[in-house]
């Protein structure tokens, strides 16, 4: 059977440059004493918009471990994918992201709903989830109303998984239920009866990514109280603990934190949690790859910085067009965006500290960083000049995605 070393990672490439780079991380952290699974994942929005497959993916991952002779595990992810998408990436992958967010909230037929409430009577009264002190009183309405919000959706991860299982074969693949992309998050004891409604679909969830309190915004910071996610995270840790016991899932289940977010304020509570409890973590970082492509064309000045600077004026042209996809993980102030008149003259030091994720650095501007986040497709649209001066100024730019992951990310989480 397939299975995730305790930590993994997952690495967007949008562009499908940065396979080695990125892989170069991995391999200086399992030097340091830590052996990360390396995921890398690419969406269906991204493929549609950049124009590739999920094959380039599996193509890049493969290459980038010959080059570099790696010899652990590693795994290539059909990101958020759905029963519309799934087909197009069942034979390339070996890791599935079902994201199962637009089905949260539709109703289940209510004889399965009652089934489900019958089912679960036995946790009516007060439910004790070792370590957690709070003890949680639960009423049939309660179970009910999780039913109505959740058994839907995952009875929908259990049709794709199936369509999935049958082709691959059980055991050949990671999977992993996503349900962050959502307006509000689901409570811990909501994730218990979540995970009992998987279990009873016989999915083998290896992964789970719950909706967090506070925002993940695309490229930026966590915002919100780093204190009560704390609490939150710890509780969904023992609340995932306790259901592998109890609903007889996957031993190795573990908390998934998704979004292309730099989760910075929030890693060193993550790091010590999961360390506190012996405890698994799967950290997606995608598209901050994009935004050190940016800022290593950016040092690297000339017609590479002039290039960034052709992307930022058209992103602010198309602000509202680039945005509206990501309307949930993004808030940008429009009146601290610089002028494109006003960057223009700007030298590439000042490019690369404005983009730069560098809290102590009084350039840096997070709602210019985070247009910039959303305007990749504006490189898409201009592809070949992309290619090449990612090609040519390789050595700067891998610099700075290595860097990020390994630096920025690896370091600081654990």
């Amino acid at each position: 059977m397939k299975r995730l070393n305790k930590y993994s990672f997952g690495v967007g490439d949008r562009f499908g440059h940065q396979g080695e780079a990125q892989l170069k991380a991995f391999v200086k952290a399992k030097e340091a004493g830590l052996d990360i699974s390396p995921v890398w994942n690419k969406s269906n929005r991204e493929h549609e918009i950049i124009g590739t497959e999920p094959t380039d993916v599996r193509k890049e991952a493969d290459a980038a471990v010959k080059a570099l002779g790696w010899s652990g595990n590693y795994f290539v992810d059909a990101d958020h994918i759905n029963m519309s998408n799934v087909e197009r990436f069942i034979d390339p992958s070996d890791f599935f992201t079902i994201d199962v967010a637009g089905y949260i909230g539709k109703p289940a037929p209510e004889a399965e709903i009652n089934a489900f409430v019958e089912g679960c009577s036995n946790y009516t009264g007060t439910l004790d989830i070792p370590g957690i002190n709070e003890k949680f009183n639960i009423t049939s309405d309660d179970i009910r109303k999780a039913a109505e919000q959740f058994l839907y959706a995952a009875k929908m991860a259990g049709e794709i998984y199936r369509s999935i299982e049958k082709v691959k074969g059980a055991g050949n693949f990671i999977t992993e239920v996503s349900m962050d992309e959502v307006p509000s998050p689901q409570t811990p004891i909501e994730l218990f009866f979540i995970l009992k409604a998987l279990s009873d679909e016989k999915v083998p969830v290896q992964t789970i990514a719950p909706k967090f309190s506070g925002r993940f915004n695309k490229g930026v910071n966590y915002v919100g109280d780093v204190d009560g996610f704390a609490v939150e995270f710890e509780q969904d840790v023992l609340v995932l603990r306790h259901a592998v016991k109890e609903f007889g899932l996957p031993e190795e289940l573990k908390l998934s934190v998704h979004s292309g977010s730099d989760k910075f304020a929030i890693y060193p509570h993550i790091g010590r949690i999961i360390k506190e409890h012996d405890a698994g973590i799967h950290v997606k970082t995608a598209g901050t790859t994009w935004l050190e492509e940016v800022i290593g064309l950016a040092k690297a000045d000339g017609e590479a910085l002039e290039f960034v600077k052709g992307i930022y004026e058209k992103a602010l042209q198309k602000q509202e067009e680039l945005c509206a996809p990501y309307a949930d993980v993004i808030d940008i102030k429009a009146e601290n965006l610089p002028s494109a008149e006003e960057v223009k003259s700007w030298p590439a030091q000042k490019m690369v500290d404005s983009l730069t994720h560098d809290n102590s650095c009084p350039d840096y501007n997070p709602d210019m960083r985070q247009l910039m986040h959303v305007g990749y497709k504006l490189a898409a649209m201009q592809i070949e000049r992309y290619f090449e001066l990612l090609e040519k100024y390789s050595e700067i730019v891998n610099d700075c995605v290595f860097t990020n992951i390994y630096e920025r990310h690896m370091k600081l989480l654990f």
